[in-house]
């Protein structure tokens, strides 16, 4: 992914061929926050995520059989508070 200057032009090349997306818009209204395959503007709703991720109640993707668990580091300890 890359992100670029508003307004610059950019070239885009491939020796064996590629797909591409484009993609543009507004900026968001705020921060967001990153961690692992989680993306919020909340903090809490990543950790939240990280926990039911860990307790596997996030549904699965059909066909899929392999729960990949999260990182070591990053395993949400308990669940949030309400």
């Amino acid at each position: 992914m890359a992100v670029l200057e508003s307004g610059q032009p950019a070239r885009l090349e491939s020796a064996t061929g590629a797909r591409v997306m484009i993609l543009g818009g507004t900026p968001l209204d705020g921060t967001r926050f990153i961690e692992w395959n989680f993306v919020s503007s909340s903090r809490d709703k990543i950790d939240a995520a990280k926990h039911a991720w860990s307790e596997q109640r996030m549904g699965q993707v059909p066909g899929e059989t392999e729960f990949i668990p999260l990182p070591a580091a990053r395993r949400a300890p308990r669940a949030p508070e309400a």
